[in-house]
């Protein structure tokens, strides 16, 4: 064979091996989130009660919702009383279901698990969903920028990181018993690559994703599915309740979405606005671009003015 025969040879594999790729991904795109609108895992399947962190505002209050919704008795877990009484009353109404609330403070540390242990004694948590979650600050800020750094710091860990893993210790063990369950961390897309001005956050939703990934290797054939969730921009107290739009979802509509997913992907975006943005960041935003002195000036003034925007909101509703 020619030089020039060899070479083609080689392209046309590349080609046909791209166009597998390609193909694959699309079918999986396809399968995530066209085909999981009518082919759902029924989550009854997992076990009687759903057990969510943070579970009374945002994407944690909506899949409490979504997953009574869906037939589930839930375990509502917060740190706020009177916010876990008026969510179980209000899913129980409406959807006839059962509710346990635990009041915990994450952000308290190792400390706070007996108790939630203890509260969790006798039921069948057949799901787990890992939703709570803060940031550092509330605006793009360098490290050291936020007041009361010091106990900022550990507080952040210990709502992202610790809680994951010692709530997954805590149910883990009945689900391998059962050999059914299935647990759902909220990562963040700001977990893709690192976030100059979110650097601890970021951080901190990247282990998510990493020990969902571990975690679903090692206990896959026990009958445990782990799956990461990895959402864009939420309408959500956090992101300071953005208007919703075709990038900004709604925490429901985010959640009814994202539990579609479940048996069709194990690290997802949660909707197709997400996956989409996701995507085209990917492609047009190289890594060294993302930390960039350009662009952690362009996010600082952006930061600037988001910031005077809601301060001349909150002095007209005043």
């Amino acid at each position: 064979m020619s030089l020039t025969g060899g070479l083609a040879t080689i392209g046309a594999l590349t080609l046909v091996l791209h166009l597998l790729k390609l193909t694959w991904r699309c079918w999986c795109g396809f399968r995530e989130f066209f085909l999981s609108e009518i082919w759902q895992v029924d989550l009854k399947s997992y076990g009687q009660w759903a057990a969510v962190t943070g579970a009374t505002s945002g994407i944690g209050k909506a899949y409490a919702t979504e997953l009574a919704r869906r037939g589930l008795d839930v375990v509502l877990i917060s740190r706020s009383v009177d916010k876990l009484q008026m969510v179980a009353k209000e899913i129980e109404a409406q959807y006839g279901r059962k509710t346990h609330t635990i009041q915990a403070d994450f952000t308290d540390g190792h400390s706070i698990y007996p108790a939630i242990s203890e509260g969790l004694q006798g039921l069948e948590i057949g799901i787990l969903v890992n939703n709570v979650g803060m940031g550092y600050s509330d605006e793009f800020a360098y490290f050291l920028e936020p007041a009361q750094s010091e106990q900022k710091i550990t507080q952040v860990i210990n709502c992202n990181v610790l809680s994951v893993a010692q709530m997954t210790r805590l149910v883990l063990p009945g689900m391998v018993e059962r050999r059914k369950g299935l647990i759902v961390n909220v990562s963040s897309e700001v977990a893709s690559r690192p976030q100059p001005l979110l650097s601890l956050y970021s951080a901190t939703k990247i282990f998510v994703t990493y020990l969902s990934k571990g975690l679903h290797a090692e206990y896959k054939s026990k009958g445990i599915t782990v799956q990461c969730v990895a959402p864009f921009m939420v309408s959500t107290n956090m992101t300071h309740n953005l208007p919703v739009n075709r990038l900004v979802k709604s925490s429901s509509d985010f959640a009814r979405e994202a539990l579609n997913t479940v048996g069709h992907s194990l690290h997802t975006s949660g909707c197709l606005s997400h996956a989409l943005q996701h995507s085209a960041l990917m492609l047009l935003l190289p890594d060294w671009f993302c930390t960039s002195s350009f662009l952690i000036r362009r996010m600082q003034k952006f930061a600037k003015l988001g910031a005077c925007d809601r301060t001349e909101t909150e002095k007209k509703k005043a």
